[in-house]
This record gives structure tokens, C-alpha cells and sequence, in this order.
């Protein structure tokens, strides 16, 4: 009888193989942006939603010392939200890095200019910088988004001339509402969900990478998340992380550590895909 490792690694080997090393805290540009940081981002959401995740339960300290543990390492991608209750952790974490050492991105729900605008204000002051690199509408489903939600974008532009934000984009939640921001010039940066098994996707992930490599074409930023497929892939790990880097499509992905010890194997991991 076949075990579950053999399978895991018949699966694994079916892949192509890599063009070469990759490293996790290797130097990467965020599409046209002019924003480079690491190919890994530490994700501050895992399970993330009424400013709770895996990763804030591990308190202010817990997780402000994880990211700051990463940093060490080399990474340089906070990747925060207003619904993950993350901010005070990052904010924690920013006061012992030199602030143009890192790139922090964060989201909002904001459906309207004045909340919008209103947002990017308070996350200023919440995460305790002048400026946000990345600031993204989140979680978006509608196909016509670009119209509905018209005067968030307006607002978000404001911003970029003002310099408090430098980039923005959108993560979605639909393949209608992806598929628009692909043909949007607005979108500079995009956080696409994309794993091998199609878990917690917009679509099959068939239909999703046909969908980047229109934004990879149009010279989008793209931010893979969903990396591990929201712990549907914690025991595929090597399987998943050789998908997400043979595509060629990814600038950067993110991918929520829970524990130093997991953290570190993720580094070596990303290190030993091949």
C-alpha cells in the first residue's frame, strides 16, 4: 500500500521543476510601484476577521517579536489589516526597525470616500507611521466594484500624490471582482489567493492563473495569499511553495507564521524548493 508520503512526494515530483534557487527574504519589486521588499511577507491574518487572527492572539509582544524574528532573517514585508486587529502588533514591531527598511501593507473595508480617507488616517496613527507603502480595499466581490466603489479609489489617489500612501490595490474575493481589477489602471498592487488545490480561491486555480498572467502582463503588482490554503496545506507545505514559485507570476507572497519555529522552517523550506 502506498503511504501518504510517497503520495506527497509522487505529487510533488509531477511538478515541474524550479528555474532556480529561490530565498525568502531575496529582494523583489512590487510590479511598477517602485517598492522593493521580500519575496516573503509575514502575514499577520491567518483566520483574520473581527480584529482577531491566529497571529494576534499571540499578544502584542507574542507577535510583535515574530515579526521582528523575521526581520532578523531578512524579511521586510508586514502584511497587516484593520480586520486582523494587527496594527498595535506591526505598530510595536516598526519601533525597533528603521522604517524605510520595511514595506507595510494594510487594508480596509472602507465602501465610501469619507471612510476611506478617514481610515488611512487612523491606520497612520495606529501603526505609528507617516505613510503607508501598500494600502488596499479589502476583501472586494462585486463585478462592477470599479464603479460602485469610485470614490474610495478617488480617495486613495488623493493619498498617493499626498505621500501617505505609495501604492494601491485591491485583494478579492470573487473571480467577477478579480477579474475587473485585472483590466482596472487604477489597481497597482493585487493580493490574489492561489494554492495547487483551489482552497479558499476565487475559482479553480486553472481560471485564477490565467486571470494573473493578464496582470503580469499589464505589469501589475501581485501578491500571492491563501499560499497554504488556510492550513488546508500544512502538511503539503513543499508542494505548495514549489507551485506558488514555478508560476513566475508571484512578486511576493504571504504566508502567517505562527511560532518562530514555524517561521524558520518556512525560511528553509522556501530555501530548499527545487
Amino acid at each position: 500500500m502506498t503511504s501518504g508520503a510517497e503520495l506527497a512526494d509522487a505529487r510533488l515530483a509531477a511538478l515541474p521543476g524550479l528555474p532556480r534557487k529561490f530565498a525568502a527574504n531575496e529582494t523583489v519589486s512590487i510590479g511598477k510601484t517602485g517598492i522593493q521588499t521580500s519575496l516573503l511577507a509575514m502575514g499577520t491574518g491567518t483566520v483574520g476577521s473581527g480584529h482577531h487572527s491566529h497571529q494576534t492572539a499571540l499578544g502584542i509582544k507574542g507577535l510583535s517579536d515574530l515579526l521582528l524574528n523575521g526581520y532578523e532573517h531578512g524579511l521586510r514585508f508586514f502584511d497587516a489589516a484593520d480586520s486582523y486587529g494587527s496594527h498595535p502588533h506591526v505598530a510595536e514591531a516598526l519601533k525597533h526597525v528603521p522604517r524605510d527598511k520595511v514595506t507595510v501593507l494594510t487594508k480596509t473595508w472602507a465602501r465610501d470616500a469619507a471612510t476611506a480617507r478617514a481610515d488611512i488616517e487612523r491606520f497612520r496613527q495606529e501603526l505609528g507611521t507617516d505613510y503607508l507603502d501598500i494600502c488596499l480595499m479589502h476583501c472586494l466581490t462585486e463585478g462592477d466594484w470599479t464603479e460602485r466603489y469610485r470614490g474610495v479609489m478617488d480617495a486613495f489617489e488623493e493619498a498617493r500624490q499626498k505621500g501617505t500612501i505609495r501604492a494601491h490595490g485591491c485583494s478579492c474575493h470573487s473571480i467577477e471582482a478579480l477579474r475587473t481589477a485585472t483590466k482596472s489602471p487604477w489597481v497597482q498592487v493585487h493580493l490574489v489567493r492561489i494554492n495547487p488545490i483551489g482552497s479558499f480561491m476565487d475559482s479553480d486555480p486553472q481560471t485564477v492563473v490565467s486571470v494573473m498572467r493578464e496582470m503580469k502582463a499589464a505589469g501589475k503588482g501581485i501578491v500571492g495569499m491563501k499560499i497554504l490554503g488556510q492550513g488546508d496545506m500544512r502538511n503539503r507545505q513543499d508542494e505548495a511553495l514549489k507551485f506558488a514559485l514555478g508560476l513566475g507570476l508571484l512578486d511576493a507572497f504571504t504566508i502567517g507564521a505562527e511560532s518562530r519555529t514555524e517561521q524558520e522552517d518556512l525560511l528553509r523550506r522556501i530555501g530548499m524548493a527545487a
